[in-house]
Formats: C-alpha cells, sequence, structure tokens
C-alpha cells in the first residue's frame, strides 16, 4: 500500500468513527425522548454546556497553579552594575512547562531553566525593573505570567565626579602621568632592566577637582648606567603639598644624577666592600659614599622644598609637606647594588619571584594618630641623630625580580597593615595581580616582558582599580 492509499484509509476510517459517533448521539437522544424537532438545539445546548463546563475545569487548574506560584513568593536579590550577579529559584516543574523570564537580555543577564531556574550575568543598568516569569500550565489555556521586581544598585566607581583640575591653579599639575625608559643593551653583555611609572589622581581628588599631589621621577644614566627613581606623596592637608612631591623628587634625583656620573671613587668602594663584607674599614668607606650619594640627596631635596617656600610670601614650609622615598641602582658581575632613603608612608621592595624574597627597604612612618606620618620637609627628620640607620639601606642582591616604589595609594588596598608588608605571600599576590589586573573591574593588567613601552599606559589603567575606602592618590613606580 503506498502513501496516498494509506492517506484515503485513514480518511475513510475517521469519516465511519464519525458517523458512527452521530448514530449513537442520534439514538441516546431517541431513547431519551428528545423530540426530533429539538434535537440539533438539543444537541447544540449539550456540547456548549459540556464545553463550558470543561474550560470552567481547565481554568480552575491554571488558576490554582498560578496561585501556588505565586505564593511561592519569589524574591530576586539587589545586585550590582558590572558585578557578577547570579540567583536561583524553584517552581513546580511537573505541572508547568515552556518557562521563560522576559526582560532579562536588555540587562546584560542570561536566563536557564532546567527544572530550577537561574538568572546570572553582569547588570548593564541600574534601577528598579520588572522582570515577566512566562509559562504554560494547563494544555490549550492562555500563557501564564507573573511580574517579579529586581534592582540593581550603580556601579560605586560611577557615583564619583571626574572634574578636571584648573590649569590656572598655582603650581599645576596634570592630573595623570606616566613614563617608561628602555634601556638597550651595552657592551659589557649584562642583563638591562627597564623603569615604568605611573601616577594617577585619586578619586577623592578628582570629585572635588582638586590637584594631584603625588609625583614620580625615574631616571637612568646611561653614561655610568645607574637607576634613579624616586617617589613622593604630597600631603592632602597641605595646599601646594603637590609642588612640593614634585620639587623633591626632581631634587633628588638632579642631584644623585650628578654625583654618580663620574664617581669612580664610589665604583671602587663597592667593588671592595663586596670582595670582602666582612672588613668594618671597607663598609665605613662605601657608607661615607652612600650618605654623600643618597642621604645628601634626601637633604638636598628638602633645602630644594624648603627654597620654594621661602620664594611664597603667602605660604609655610608645611603647605609643601611631602614623603619621598628614592632608590639608585647598578648591575655590577657579581650582582646589584641598592642604596635607598625612605621618609613617610607607602611602601618599597625589592621583590625576587624566583628565590621568594621580599626585602622592605625601609619602615613606614606612623604619626601619633592613625592615618598621619611624617614628612620630609619636617626640620626634625634631618635633626635626628638616628636619622641615617633608620632611613637609609644598602644592599648588593645577585639579581631580583622587580623593585617598587610606591604611595599608600597603592599600599594601603594592596596590603592593608605594615605586616603585610613584611610577608612574602603578599608581595607575591600583588606582583600576579599587577600583571592579571581585575578582571571583575574590566581593567587588565601589566605587560612586564621587557621592552614592552605600553607597559606605562596599561599601569596608568591599572591605578584605576576600586578598592571600598580607598580613593587616595596612586603613584608606581618599577624597575624591572
Amino acid at each position: 500500500m503506498n502513501r496516498h492509499q494509506r492517506m484515503a484509509s485513514r480518511k475513510s476510517q475517521t469519516i465511519s468513527r464519525l458517523n458512527d459517533t452521530a448514530r449513537a448521539i442520534d439514538k441516546a437522544m431517541n431513547l431519551a425522548g428528545v423530540p426530533a424537532s429539538d434535537k440539533e438545539s438539543f444537541l447544540n445546548w449539550t456540547i456548549s454546556s459540556l464545553w463550558n463546563t470543561y474550560k470552567q475545569k481547565r481554568m480552575n487548574k491554571r488558576i490554582i497553579i498560578e496561585d501556588e506560584i505565586r505564593k511561592l513568593g519569589i524574591r530576586l536579590p539587589n545586585g550590582t552594575v558590572k558585578k557578577e550577579y547570579e540567583t536561583s529559584f524553584e517552581l513546580p516543574g511537573d505541572r508547568i512547562h515552556n518557562v521563560k523570564l522576559l526582560g532579562t537580555e536588555d540587562l546584560g543577564l542570561s536566563f536557564e531553566y532546567d527544572g530550577k531556574c537561574t538568572l546570572r550575568g553582569k547588570p548593564k543598568m541600574s534601577g528598579d525593573f520588572n522582570l515577566k516569569l512566562q509559562y504554560n500550565t494547563i494544555e490549550g489555556e492562555p500563557v501564564s505570567e507573573l511580574t517579579i521586581p529586581v534592582a540593581f544598585n550603580p556601579d560605586p566607581r560611577n557615583l564619583w565626579k571626574n572634574i578636571p583640575t584648573d590649569p590656572n591653579i598655582p603650581y599645576y599639575k596634570a592630573d595623570s602621568r606616566c613614563q617608561y625608559i628602555k634601556v638597550e643593551a651595552g657592551e659589557d653583555g649584562l642583563m638591562k632592566k627597564d623603569i615604568i611609572a605611573a601616577s594617577q589622581r585619586g578619586r577623592s581628588h578628582a570629585q572635588e577637582g582638586k590637584a594631584r599631589d603625588d609625583h614620580f621621577s625615574i631616571y637612568h644614566c646611561d653614561d655610568s648606567d645607574w637607576y634613579i627613581l624616586a617617589v613622593a606623596d604630597g600631603a592632602g592637608s597641605a595646599k601646594y603639598s603637590r609642588k612640593g612631591s614634585e620639587v623633591a623628587c626632581n631634587a633628588v634625583v638632579e642631584h644623585c644624577k650628578n654625583k654618580l656620573l663620574n664617581n669612580p671613587e664610589f665604583e671602587t668602594s663597592i667593588r671592595e666592600y663586596e670582595a670582602d663584607r666582612d672588613n668594618k674599614e671597607k663598609r665605613t668607606n662605601l657608607t661615607r659614599h652612600v650618605i654623600d650619594i643618597v642621604y645628601n640627596g634626601a637633604l638636598n631635596a628638602h633645602d630644594a622644598v624648603k627654597k620654594v617656600a621661602l620664594a611664597n610670601d603667602e605660604a609655610k614650609l608645611k603647605d609643601f609637606a611631602t614623603t619621598l622615598m628614592f632608590a639608585i641602582c647598578k648591575k655590577y658581575d657579581f650582582g646589584w647594588f641598592i642604596a635607598s632613603f625612605w621618609v613617610g608612608d607607602g611602601a618599597m621592595c625589592l621583590f625576587d619571584d624566583k628565590n621568594k624574597t621580599a626585602k622592605l627597604l625601609g619602615t613606614p612612618d606612623e604619626g601619633e594618630f592613625s592615618g598621619q606620618t611624617r614628612f620630609l620637609t619636617m626640620p626634625d627628620i634631618f635633626r635626628d641623630p638616628e636619622v641615617v640607620k633608620k632611613r637609609l639601606r644598602m644592599a648588593i642582591v645577585p639579581d631580583f625580580t622587580a623593585l617598587f616604589l610606591m604611595t599608600d595609594g597603592v599600599s594601603d588596598p594592596m596590603f592593608e597593615t605594615d605586616k603585610n608588608l613584611n610577608d612574602y605571600s603578599k608581595w607575591e599576590e600583588f606582583y600576579n595581580r599587577l600583571q592579571t589586573g581585575f578582571p571583575e573591574d574590566e581593567i587588565g593588567g601589566v605587560n612586564l616582558s621587557d621592552d614592552n613601552e605600553n607597559a606605562k599606559d596599561q599601569l596608568l589603567g591599572w591605578l584605576d582599580f576600586w578598592s571600598q575606602g580607598n580613593h587616595d592618590d596612586r603613584t608606581i613606580a618599577i624597575l624591572k
């Protein structure tokens, strides 16, 4: 039997069944005594009554299911724009099908139903929204619908204003700055390191259109192969601290540059000390040179800031208050020599990923009260007889991964406590975070590979990371 024959056969069987049904109904009406003249109207009334009863029963079942779902009291938790959001809720899956949640895509969310309802994604908009849960219950009944409210809070970063600094203010400074120094390999064949640095005005300053108080200055002496890095944090309470930090960094770099340009005696003292580190005389000789270059560099920076303050008839030295940390470094055939000076908060660390060490090049200053620190501009800093011992450091190491100098705008959110600054695992975590960035906030990492001049812009972008309650200026310099 072919296809057409099978279709004809099924049609014939259907007609036969309908005829049998019609005869049975007619017989039933005869037995009931329904007059022939009333048979059609009676049949229509019977079908209509049964149909209405059936629909009412079906509708009642739908209403019962709808009421059951309504009584579940589905509530979606609040979310935050650009933050991962995920929530789930249960439905009576054995009595409903074709479940949908309308309005999710416009919000940047996706909805899944596999016996359990799951809503996930990163909300794109803030505000109060009504999502529509649609589902089918009884076959033939219309689609059921339930309104489910949800609210998404704005991204906290978007609540901050970014008012540009007025360029007409005294001692104007750009709101951000970054720099990369690429050091070419020399004839000595020794591995070279590059320097990257970035400084970003903090949200607390941007909110009010205030200037960036931080500063950095970096330099590589091509002739002598010395590296110089300086970072300073102008005091937020000092109205001209932005100038103080700038003058301090520039002055100390200029001083060190001149001292390191042609200084064979210093170079010799380093080599002699390396050859015999237990020799007190050689250590004393090296220390004398370090004091002349590094300590006097800090003192020179203090005097330079003081000079600027004296030139301003309406200001005092404390109006230019700033911290200062700086280091000089050079690679020798036996390793790296590093000398540094540090006054104030923030962090300066020699990080070695291979040997799992993190050497803090000083101790953060703590003031009399929480949140206070010491400043380069405080005259008693250099009157302290222990100033050299407290603030000067020098070291010789075979190699290192990176030398970090950063203001507390970076160190506070990254390390939180001074104890953590002495914890290698925290520095390792910081080093990894520097490279991976903050994917949850769509902030990329910094490619620290050699000769990557884009690293300066990546580092500046990285400084925009979000940390609740930490909105100070952020500055970091890296020798890597």
